[in-house]
């Protein structure tokens, strides 16, 4: 689906707008009034999948060419249905699809066109098992089971693809998104998952310590912080000397599970329910601090508090209860905390 915008802005396709993150760029583009795209994929089924990119990919890149931005056109992939417990064939499925993505996307792509690319991999992922936290952009990944695998793998490709290509990327590795619009029917989003038990008063398991660190990151200003990556990545890029640059998006602010538990019981004012099934799993890393060293300056926006971004989580999810909305899961056997 073709947007409307500014035609001297950039034009940007958001692959995945209709995820987390997806929704909140493509929300931000509307507000900075820039041309948004968006693409309706049928990820079930892979083949059929890279038939719609392929296509809608190439309408894009047409229409940019005609466009007055400059040549300029942006990709943001917010896609990926992955998460830390998906079966490892499952994840090399997505990692072949966006392969063969941009395979196409490289061969669409017109000389006249200079394309950045933004790829939404995970923090959590890539560094569950690496050493001496807070972790940095030059820290050694180390992931510990196949969803950072699989996350490496597709930054790898899109580093070829750059290149072969001479477009330009930004590899960010986002640490825990939460906020308004979490897909509370997978097994993921402590933030949003503890406002549903609270409503419900039914116990949510809890596989890992009450000390167990990680960074929350407010949606909204991942977002922000995407978008702002897009419109400074080629003079970045050529001042950095590399066309795919990784770079962190995180608060730089570690928060323990018990803090995360403490805010929600402050906002219904009475405690969770939990059940602690037993110790945690391999692939859930007690310190996951992380501190970002590349391009600052997109993380020295104002950031949105953590009691607020709980608190407008909380309001959405109890609308959504209130409505006895069937997005809604029954019940949730297993939270993964990246």
């Amino acid at each position: 689906m073709i947007g409307t915008g500014d035609a001297s802005r950039p034009p940007t396709l958001v692959v995945g707008s209709g995820g987390l993150l997806g929704r909140h760029v493509r929300l931000s583009l509307e507000r900075s009034e820039s041309p948004v795209s968006t693409v309706s994929v049928p990820w079930h089924d892979p083949i059929a999948a890279r038939d719609v990119l392929r296509s809608e990919l190439t309408s894009f890149l047409g229409s940019a060419s005609a466009s007055r931005a400059g040549g300029r056109v942006n990709i943001a992939w917010c896609a990926g249905a992955g998460i830390v417990a998906t079966p490892a064939d499952e994840l090399e499925t997505e990692v072949s699809l966006f392969r063969d993505v941009l395979d196409d996307l490289g061969a669409a792509l017109p000389p006249d066109i200079r394309l950045a690319f933004f790829f939404a991999s995970s923090a959590g992922g890539v560094y569950a098992g690496s050493a001496d936290p807070p972790f940095t952009e030059h820290s050694e990944p180390r992931p510990l089971v196949a969803y950072g695998r699989a996350k490496l793998a597709m930054e790898e490709a899109l580093t070829e693809f750059c290149a072969e290509t001479g477009s330009v990327a930004l590899l960010g590795r986002i640490t825990n998104l939460y906020g308004p619009g979490q897909a509370l029917s997978k097994p993921q989003g402590l933030v949003s998952q503890l406002c549903l038990a609270h409503l419900r008063g039914t116990p949510l398991p809890v596989w890992v310590s009450f000390d167990t660190i990680r960074d929350y990151l407010y949606v909204g200003d991942c977002a922000e912080m995407v978008v702002a990556a897009l419109d400074g990545l080629h003079e970045h890029a050529r001042s950095s000397g590399t066309n795919a640059v990784v770079k962190i998006l995180a608060t730089g602010t570690g928060v323990t599970l018990s803090a995360v538990i403490g805010e929600t019981n402050r906002i219904f004012r009475r405690r969770a329910r939990l059940r602690l099934p037993g110790a945690g799993t391999p692939s859930h890393t007690r310190d996951l601090r992380v501190r970002s060293v590349v391009w600052p300056e997109l993380g020295q926006r104002s950031q949105t508090p953590f009691s607020v971004g709980v608190r407008r989580t909380a309001d959405e999810i109890a609308l959504a209860y209130a409505a006895g909305t069937s997005a809604l899961p029954t019940q949730v056997s297993e939270i993964s905390i990246r």
